[in-house]
């Protein structure tokens, strides 16, 4: 049986997720938590509801329908993906294999503010450890974060660098840390450099001097889990064409992390394209097979 893996428990993963279900496809959905959604109190610009409803409220119900249909609910945080025959996506606790998958996290909100951090975007400071590794062979780095992800993208640079030092930034530390990978918790103050970043400077005023810094602030979003596969991203939005396709067959995207109205409605309609267009593209791939 053809598998689908959707990435986001918001209302875009679960709209593919009723179609891909119902089409008789292996569906799994994976969301750590309900993101933004979740915060919102009182939602009263979305059709079928004569009173408000809370933003939890109606992702609990979402859940309920798709498990309803056969869906698989996996409450877990996805901190890897990559593809050989079939898609393999890491969670903080799985390994998950599927035939194709669809990216629904919504879009991050949130990001450290921290001085130079922008200024050496592609001069040192980098987003995905797997796309990146390479450039800093033999040299020292360190990653910004402390959870899983975090822990993640430091054990991809391990064998690759010199030496891997997990920053904090003040947050407290989420995971246990291997001896191998060094741990500042300070609070940074700047990135510091001429045309390359050349050291991170604390608000004690020491320094730590690094080559390169990967960004694994909180968890990964759909945008981080993208370009670890290659696909094409602008800012901070996955690039999808009219089929909520990506450049790579079999990875869709849906939802407010394809950029445009950051609305309920919208992630709906997105998510119920992605799972028609999957169920369209796994159709063709198991006639290919036979053929």
């Amino acid at each position: 049986m053809s598998s689908t893996i959707i990435i986001g428990n918001g209302p875009a993963g679960v709209s593919a997720a009723l179609y891909t279900a119902r089409a008789g496809i292996e569906t799994t959905i994976v969301g750590k938590d309900f993101g933004a959604l979740e915060k919102a109190a009182s939602i009263e610009n979305y059709y079928g509801f004569s009173s408000p409803i809370s933003g939890k409220d109606l992702i609990t119900d979402g859940l309920a329908g798709a498990k309803r249909l056969g869906v698989s609910i996996l409450q877990d945080e996805v901190i890897g993906i990559s593809f050989t025959n079939s898609f393999s996506v890491t969670t903080k606790y799985k390994n998950l294999n599927a035939d194709s998958v669809i990216l629904a996290t919504g879009t991050s909100r949130r990001a450290p503010v921290i001085q130079g951090l922008k200024q050496f975007e592609g001069r040192g400071v980098s987003y995905c450890a797997v796309c990146d590794a390479f450039f800093y062979r033999k040299k020292s780095v360190a990653v910004l974060g402390s959870g899983a992800y975090a822990l993640h993208e430091a054990m991809e640079l391990l064998p690759v660098t010199s030496s891997v030092t997990l920053l904090t930034n003040g947050v407290p530390l989420t995971v246990d840390v291997p001896d191998e990978i060094m741990v500042n918790t300070q609070k940074i103050k700047a990135l510091e450099g001429g045309n390359q970043l050349e050291s991170i400077l604390f608000e004690d005023e020491s320094t730590l001097d690094v080559y390169g810094l990967f960004i694994a602030f909180a968890f990964a979003q759909s945008t981080d889990l993208a370009r670890k596969l290659g696909a094409l991203t602008e800012k901070n939005k996955i690039l999808v064409d009219s089929k909520m396709s990506t450049n790579l067959p079999g990875l869709y995207a849906a939802g407010d992390c394809t950029g445009g109205l950051l609305q309920i409605s919208k992630a709906v309609y997105e998510g119920a394209k992605a799972g028609t267009e999957v169920i369209q593209y796994l159709r063709n791939l198991e006639k290919s097979k036979i053929a």
